[in-house]
């Protein structure tokens, strides 16, 4: 049987919503009277990604809101890849956050977990008082993406399940190695917690949909559902706190996304540029993160 808490890193209650595609499961920790601060992941992550983040800030009395998303962490793991697809995800993650009634959030976002999350901001502007934005994106591709070799490797059939549902390769190879840049730090009991909720290949597919969901340009479906998040960012954030921490050694999300897109959303927001974290920045660099984090909430 799996020790869910890994040696005590992930020591937090479970909490379970019954969503119409399976249960999912996340966290709740720190008063309820708190200003709400919810936190998002990507692939292949789950909530204890920001296992780092949720003390410091119950201390500080916040309320912390982490879910996995689901075919992530402790959520259930349907062999069902049209119920991963990004508006399958956001519409799972709005039901789940409106059922805690939230109002005066803080949304952290980073990887998928942006698009994910801040489609819940834009449609309930009312409940968020500000962002806190990791590396992610929210928006409409100007032109054709240029897509990594093995990101084009996981969209090819046959291919890309033999590499991420066979392999584990997105764990494997980008999650322990090019995702982070101080890999030093990946004890056993957090491989071990990154490697335990996808011991199958069944239990992977979530984890192929993700890049099989990158937009390959300024069309389809998941790009307008981009281009409709953009524009309800602009509408209705742009004059609540904005702060940005953006790895700048990140293979994935660029600075050039932090220049061209995002400070093009956001011309006034605070930026604070990590210069030695990759993409999985809270595992590099949660030492300056949550402090900042913190720090913004205060202000």
């Amino acid at each position: 049987m799996t020790d869910w808490t890994f040696n005590g890193t992930w020591p937090f209650e479970p909490k379970w919503f019954d969503s119409d595609d399976g249960r999912m499961h996340y966290i709740d920790e720190g008063p309820r009277d708190g200003q709400p601060v919810v936190m998002a992941h990507g692939n292949p992550t789950w909530g204890y990604l920001y296992r780092n983040f949720v003390s410091p800030l119950t201390e500080a009395g916040y309320r912390v809101i982490i879910p996995d998303h689901l075919g992530f962490g402790r959520s259930d793991k349907p062999d069902q890849a049209d119920l991963y697809t990004i508006r399958h995800h956001s519409a799972r993650f709005e039901a789940l956050l409106e059922s805690l009634d939230l109002s005066g959030a803080t949304v952290v976002s980073q990887d998928w977990g942006g698009p994910i999350s801040l489609r819940w901001a834009t449609r309930h502007p009312e409940r968020v008082r500000s962002l806190f934005i990791l590396n992610t994106f929210a928006h409409r591709p100007p032109g054709k993406v240029k897509l990594p070799v093995p990101i084009r490797l996981f969209r090819t059939r046959g291919v890309g399940e033999l590499m991420v549902k066979g392999a584990h390769f997105f764990v494997r190879g980008f999650l322990f190695r090019a995702g982070i840049k101080h890999t030093d730090r990946l004890t056993k009991d957090i491989k071990q917690a990154y490697s335990s909720p996808h011991p199958s290949w069944a239990s992977r597919t979530s984890i192929l949909v993700f890049p099989r969901e990158i937009p390959s340009g300024s069309g389809g479906e998941v790009a307008d559902l981009l281009a409709e998040i953009e524009t309800g960012l602009e509408t209705h954030f742009r004059e609540k706190p904005v702060k940005i921490m953006w790895a700048m050694k990140d293979i994935a999300f660029t600075p050039e996304i932090l220049d061209g897109l995002w400070l093009r959303t956001f011309p006034d927001a605070e930026v604070e540029r990590l210069a030695d974290a990759g993409h999985y920045l809270q595992e590099d660099a949660h030492e300056r993160i949550v402090p900042a984090l913190i720090g913004f909430l205060e202000r």
